[in-house]
């Protein structure tokens, strides 16, 4: 990249999901003249819409949106090919504007993105395949006692309720015998930007009703629907997520969908909590009243005079 760094910043809009991250990240990209480059994991995915809260139509024409519909579900997508493409996005934008704004709940990729990946060796593409097949047949149980056993590290330290993660760690310590855990927390790469780190700082009891609502409102819109349609791709891991992976269990016979909804607004509030917990260790973060937006851009304009 030659961006000259000392006009260069990048806003990073972070916090749990149904936490006003996008309208903060719109209000700022459209204060700054500016596009937005999402860090969500899932809201890339082409096919995955409702159950993901993409931003609507509407609101992707307010501001340029990147890594929004911009990959299919059939397309291998992690932190390394994430960190290439919003390295790429940002030079693009940098070339026409000073500010870049990010927004997304996904911390691996925020941090792929603002210190590089960890090269990692190759898992064995056998070992994965006989893997999936294991986990399809014995269900998430099977694979977290996989893990116990395997790797003890991401056992304690890991994602032990997202399948899909625990895929990746089962896979890559059975193929290199090491935890997938100790190639994270390398040393920073340098980047030819600045950087001003927010997460929006909301009371736990109105998040939690906040996410509760949203289920309720994806249901309304057509989500049980779209799991349908990809119920045939059910075991490709971008739909090993919360909101699909859930109606996959009603759609398979496994439960009612009064109970499905239950378990989807369950694993969401344990997601929030998940990422509350990773943006709050790193003490970058200044915490931010997402309602209050004219405070948040005065607030951001005076770092970005101060810089």
């Amino acid at each position: 990249m030659t961006i000259n760094p000392a006009s260069k910043t990048v806003i990073i809009v972070a916090g749990a999901t149904a936490s006003g991250k996008t309208a903060l990240a719109i209000a700022l990209a459209q204060f700054f003249n500016t596009a937005v480059l999402s860090a969500d994991s899932r809201q890339c995915y082409r096919e995955m819409t409702i159950g993901t809260a993409k931003p609507t139509p509407e609101e992707q024409a307010t501001v340029p949106h990147y890594f929004i519909d911009s990959h299919s579900i059939h397309d291998e997508v992690n932190a390394a090919v994430y960190e290439q493409y919003g390295l790429q996005v940002l030079e693009q934008i940098f070339a026409k504007h000073d500010v870049a704004v990010v927004c997304g709940g996904t911390g691996l990729y925020i941090k792929a993105l603002l210190e590089g990946i960890d090269e990692m060796p190759d898992v064995d593409a056998a070992i994965k395949a006989e893997i999936e097949m294991q986990y399809h047949l014995h269900g998430k149980q099977w694979l977290q006692e996989q893990l116990l056993q395997a790797d003890p590290l991401f056992a304690a330290k890991g994602e032990m309720e997202n399948p899909a993660r625990m895929l990746r760690a089962l896979s890559f310590v059975r193929s290199t015998g090491q935890s997938l855990l100790n190639f994270h927390g390398g040393t920073p790469k340098p980047r030819p930007f600045k950087v001003i780190k927010l997460a929006i700082d909301m009371d736990r009891e109105l998040l939690y009703s906040r996410i509760n609502r949203r289920v309720e409102l994806m249901m309304e819109a057509g989500q049980l629907a779209e799991a349908e349609t990809l119920f045939p791709e059910r075991h490709l891991k971008p739909l090993q997520t919360v909101g699909y992976s859930e109606l996959f269990e009603y759609l398979e016979g496994q439960c009612t969908l009064d109970f499905a909804i239950d378990k989807m607004k369950q694993h969401t509030r344990n997601y929030a909590k998940r990422q509350l917990t990773w943006f709050r260790k790193d003490k970058e973060y200044s915490w931010v009243n997402a309602t209050d937006t004219q405070a948040v851009i005065a607030w951001v304009q005076q770092q970005l005079a101060g810089s």
